[in-house]
């Protein structure tokens, strides 16, 4: 489904490509530990693990938006909500460091903390997660300050993302009627959408659920959902499904040597996929290009991966010579 004319293809339209992306921004908040530090807690005879090195990045939308940018889109626009608070001021000046981000609709409310995921780290190994998340509704007035920026949006892109990370309904920015204010005015903008616990609930625009949220009918939810469905299988590769089609087509994966972090590989994908339809390529060539990225950002551990061309370029080479 994939040549090299297809890739350049793709690679050579995204410097003056515009995404526009909505959702929750979070912060992915990398604690080195060096276990040749540990001391004994002279309060709790617990091991207190010492701490060498803190990382924070963009996460969730911001690892699609990490994903983009590596890409080379060119601008890239997000419309979110984030709190005032250490989180969020770590979390902006990590957004400033990452290319084409344009950052003027990052929303900042005082009722809301900045949802965090907090990753301790030994040895490239993940530790149990702390996840600080909002779990009470988001309040009406931030809702509407969504949606009064939202056409402002869709006039400056020429693609969409919606990502909705927090499973706790209509507790975070994509609520149920942010979810149906967005559909109706996505028009005919390609517009992409994941969502962990809702994705059967959109409506007129394209979603990529994972296997255990797309389900096994994945031609029932595109009907049902009215738009295509890319639902990816790991290393399988994608599920491609259209509203009027008779049946579902496995788009392969691209086969990966060695130990893999499969870490943000959905929004690798995701980032994958609207890049190639932003190139010009069909929706079987946009699923392709997905796995390929994908193929990439899981080879990079303890880290959520990105790829740049030269890394896509690379990666083809080594398809084409494995034949």
């Amino acid at each position: 489904m994939l040549s090299s004319d297809v890739i350049e293809r793709i690679l050579a339209a995204l410097p003056a490509a515009r995404v526009g992306l909505v959702g929750d921004l979070f912060l992915d908040r990398y604690l080195d530990i060096d276990p040749a530090l540990d001391e004994p807690s002279v309060e709790t005879g617990l091991t207190a693990y010492q701490v060498v090195g803190v990382r924070g990045d963009p996460g969730a939308l911001g690892t699609v938006m990490n994903n983009l940018s590596a890409l080379g889109v060119g601008q890239i626009v997000p419309l979110t909500v984030i709190g005032d608070d250490g989180e969020g001021y770590e979390l902006r000046q990590a957004l400033a460091g990452v290319c084409g981000v344009e950052a003027s609709m990052v929303i900042v409310s005082g009722e809301r903390r900045t949802p965090t995921y907090t990753k301790p780290m030994v040895g490239g190994r993940e530790l149990n997660r702390l996840d600080l998340k909002n779990r009470t509704p988001t309040p009406a007035h931030l809702e509407d300050a969504i949606l009064a920026r939202l056409p402002e949006l869709l006039a400056r892109v020429d693609a969409l993302i919606v990502l909705d990370q927090v499973s706790e309904g209509n507790c975070g920015v994509v609520t149920a009627r942010v979810r149906e204010a967005m559909c109706a005015a996505a028009g005919g903008l390609f517009t992409l959408a994941d969502s962990r616990e809702r994705i059967g609930e959109f409506r007129g625009v394209a979603v990529k659920p994972n296997e255990r949220e797309g389900g096994a009918d994945i031609l029932g939810l595109a009907r049902r959902v009215g738009g295509p469905v890319f639902c990816t299988r790991g290393e399988r590769g994608i599920d491609f499904a259209q509203p009027g089609g008779v049946e579902a087509v496995r788009v392969p994966g691209y086969r990966v040597a060695g130990p893999v972090d499969v870490c943000g590989a959905g929004d690798s994908c995701t980032a994958g996929i609207v890049a190639a339809t932003l190139g010009g390529a069909t929706f079987a060539e946009a699923a392709a290009f997905g796995n390929l990225v994908a193929s990439i950002t899981v080879q990079q551990l303890g880290t959520t991966g990105t790829a740049t061309p030269a890394q896509v370029r690379a990666r083809w080479a080594e398809v084409e010579a494995a034949g």
